[in-house]
């Protein structure tokens, strides 16, 4: 939580996929349709066209980050190339009079420390919270509402606020100020005798970008939360796990030691063969919290996706009595975000094979084409019950499928022991906007299989 203070004029760090050039070439393009076109009507189509194609390209450039923070940022820096401002800010208010977060275009990490703390809901701040309501001033000095600044602040001129409205909701409050050139015609072209500022065309094209503007952050604060359930699953399945396979055989171990002890004296052949008993029980929870621990280590993904499959299956395979192996056809381009979920995901079926499926076999595919990339994932264990797969499976060659994906019904099932493992992998795949299928039927292995397109 916090401020952050941004000043890249290009493409930055955060990967925002946008140049200023990109967001004033419409103006260009549309100054061109006039002059080639000779009419005025035609230049003010291209004008409006122009400054379509401006907001587009800023709210593509949101929306291609999931974080709430890089999403607030993209948004601040987009929206100050949109209207070519000197200065831009985005506020998200907390309910202790303050801001959760704010993130500033146009000053320095130094100018920054030297403003001092994050402001307060007061002055222009509070008003804009307060009326809901978009404000465009010629001057914010003169404005009953101003209060000042601290002595390090920028001095402010023109000024545009927009709120950023979820329904009756404000989600933040979105300003810019200090308009760097006077503002173009519908035509694209400047306005005779126009002075700098903002003008009515600005604030419905701000608010244009808010409204999309919204929606990002709403879709990146559902992800996060997303994110969080699945950590909240994924400890709760570990810890279920440490019950079943360690505790419990620690518990068989502690009885088997006491009983060895008690037949020491009277009967030490059976005491012998109590211990070699303690001895396997031993060797069985020791294997058991091995595996859970590598589940816990974070993956490696520095050499790629498939290299990443290929030694998590070696030392699968040498971990487990069953034979693991993985085939990789073409190597896949896919950002690191895709790449990690698509690992996870293989993680998740390895684990339901080998240490619930009871199988001998298990084949980890990886399959690289023009339109998408393939995860499968198959064994020839015992199966997956139908009410152990997500809800709403079609059944498909004797066997239970279930396919799960962007906009289709997939609750868990009523129990088994896979159930939260697989709506785990569901969840994953629908992250990346990625088609989980599952062929499966008990006696008869199971095959899970994740797409991604290109």
């Amino acid at each position: 939580m916090g401020a952050q203070a941004s000043t890249d004029d290009g493409e930055g760090p955060d990967g925002t996929g946008m140049s200023a050039s990109e967001v004033d070439c419409g103006n260009a393009r549309a100054s061109e349709s006039v002059r080639a076109g000779g009419s005025a009507r035609v230049g003010e189509g291209a004008g409006e066209e122009a400054a379509l194609h401006a907001v587009s390209s800023a709210v593509l450039a949101v929306t291609r980050h999931l974080s709430v923070r890089e999403v607030l940022q993209v948004i601040v820096r987009a929206a100050a190339r949109l209207l070519d401002a000197r200065y831009a800010a985005l506020g998200v208010p907390d309910d202790q009079g303050s801001f959760a977060e704010f993130v500033v275009e146009g000053i320095t990490s130094a100018q920054w420390e030297r403003i001092g703390p994050m402001p307060r809901q007061h002055g222009m701040l509070a008003a804009m919270l307060r009326d809901n309501e978009p404000k465009r001033l010629a001057d914010i000095r003169l404005d009953p509402e101003f209060e000042g600044w601290p002595a390090a602040h920028p001095v402010l001129k023109d000024f545009l606020g927009v709120p950023i409205r979820d329904g009756d909701e404000v989600l933040g409050i979105i300003f810019l100020a200090n308009r760097r050139n006077p503002p173009s015609s519908a035509a694209g072209r400047p306005e005779p005798d126009a002075e700098p500022g903002f003008c009515e065309r600005d604030e419905e094209l701000l608010t244009l970008f808010a409204a999309h503007a919204a929606i990002a952050i709403t879709n990146a604060r559902l992800y996060e939360a997303n994110r969080e359930l699945t950590v909240v699953a994924e400890r709760t399945r570990l810890a279920r796990e440490l019950h079943d396979a360690v505790a419990q055989k620690l518990f068989s171990l502690r009885l088997t030691a006491r009983a060895a002890s008690a037949l020491a004296e009277r009967d030490p052949a059976r005491a012998v063969q109590e211990l070699d008993q303690v001895e396997r029980l031993a060797a069985d929870a020791l294997a058991e919290l091995r595996a859970v621990i590598f589940e816990l280590r974070p993956a490696d993904l520095a050499d790629g996706l498939a290299a990443s499959l290929r030694k998590h299956a070696e030392v699968l395979d040498r971990a487990f009595e069953a034979h693991v192996t993985c085939d990789v056809e073409g190597v896949p381009d896919l950002p690191e975000e895709h790449e990690l979920v698509l690992f996870r995901i293989a993680q998740e079926a390895l684990h339901n094979a080998l240490r619930h499926a009871g199988a001998r076999t298990v084949r980890v595919r990886l399959v690289s084409r023009a339109d998408a990339v393939t995860l499968e994932v198959a064994d020839d264990g015992r199966g997956i019950a139908p009410f152990d797969t997500p809800a709403n499976g079609a059944s498909g060659g004797g066997r239970n499928g279930a396919e799960t994906g962007p906009g289709k019904g997939d609750t868990p099932g009523n129990g088994g022991s896979n159930g939260l493992g697989l709506v785990s992998m569901r969840d994953r795949a629908c992250s990346i906007a990625g088609t989980l299928s599952i062929d499966t039927a008990p006696g008869r292995g199971t095959v899970i299989r994740v797409e991604v397109a290109l």
